[in-house]
């Protein structure tokens, strides 16, 4: 999984992280890996929809936040249909 085939490196299938404060319900665990903590099995998470709840804790809309880019008007959170995951809200 490393780069250089030697040691250790992200795993692109089964993040984990720690989030405190702002809305966020202390001693909670959300989703799961396989049991080699290998791949996410459960309540899987995309970074938009991480971004979008990250932004809703932060008191943002994320449909509002927009930039001009290449002629278009483009959202943080992607041009797709992005859901706030209430699983991690208190």
């Amino acid at each position: 999984m490393s780069e250089q085939g030697k040691g250790r490196d992200h795993n692109p299938w089964g993040y984990c992280g720690w989030l405190a404060g702002a809305g966020i319900t202390g001693g909670r665990s959300y989703g799961a890996t396989d049991a080699i903590g290998l791949r996410s099995v459960e309540n899987k998470v995309h970074v938009n929809e991480f971004h979008a709840t990250l932004l809703h804790l932060m008191g943002l809309d994320h449909e509002s936040l927009t930039y001009f880019h290449n002629g278009l008007d483009e959202r943080l959170t992607g041009p797709a249909e992005v859901k706030i995951v209430k699983g991690l809200l208190t």
